[in-house]
């Protein structure tokens, strides 16, 4: 993507009225359309949705496929896309306004600092659709599903709350059952490591994000882990 035409998406963004930016990681403001600054840490369902539906998010989102095609599914639901790379939620946060998903938000903050943004128990579920994995050693503690990730994550879900994960990484995949089998107060409720193998077990996995369509298209299997926090 040239440099312009990346620059012209950022200023798009700063005018979207679905999309609220963080730019100082030291402090937990926001900014949406206009450059407004906007508090709304345990307020998301009344000050930004006009309701009092459960919240979910998906971190990691990209151009939000997910989160635009978990909104167009459940109407009756809200749903908040999480990135820190603006010039790929200005794809999903453009569509969201073009088809009028009044119950689709974007959040672009670095996702270790979730818990700024959101009050305890404000969470209703968490997807995590094909993160990167981090295959380095060194960077284990990157990986979306290591221990201080899922206990930031435990903090903003209502308890019990729902956490899905999607991948074509056998690596995470281990990685994150083995974490689960490690955690206390964690439930394994289904785990996966081909599931285009059988039948779907939820019909929000017939879902596919760009890269899942490439994974595909390169023959690799997706995998796929639920558990409850």
């Amino acid at each position: 993507m040239g440099r312009k035409n990346k620059l012209q998406k950022f200023l798009e963004l700063s005018t979207f009225s679905n999309v609220y930016e963080n730019f100082d990681p030291r402090a937990p403001g926001l900014i949406t359309a206009g450059g407004v600054p906007v508090d709304l840490k345990g307020k998301w369902s009344q000050s930004h949705f006009g309701n009092d539906q459960p919240i979910t998010l998906e971190l990691a989102c990209g151009r939000g496929e997910y989160t635009l095609g978990l909104g167009r599914m459940y109407p009756e639901r809200n749903f908040i896309g999480v990135d820190i790379k603006g010039a790929r939620i200005w794809k999903g946060a453009r569509i969201a306004l073009e088809e009028q998903l009044t119950n689709v938000a974007f959040l672009r903050t670095r996702i270790e600092q979730i818990g700024l943004f959101f009050d305890p128990g404000e969470i209703s579920e968490i997807w995590i659709t094909f993160p990167d994995p981090f295959p380095e050693t060194g960077k284990i503690n990157r990986r979306l599903t290591s221990p201080r990730f899922l206990e930031s994550f435990r903090k903003i879900l209502q308890p019990g709350g729902l956490m899905h994960l999607k991948t074509d990484s056998d690596l995470l995949y281990e990685f994150t059952l083995e974490t689960l089998s490690g955690m206390p107060d964690t439930a394994l409720a289904y785990s996966d490591d081909d599931i285009y193998a059988k039948p779907l077990p939820l019909p929000e996995l017939d879902l596919k994000t760009y890269y899942e369509k490439m994974h595909l298209a390169e023959g690799r299997t997706i995998k796929y882990v639920r558990w409850r926090l």
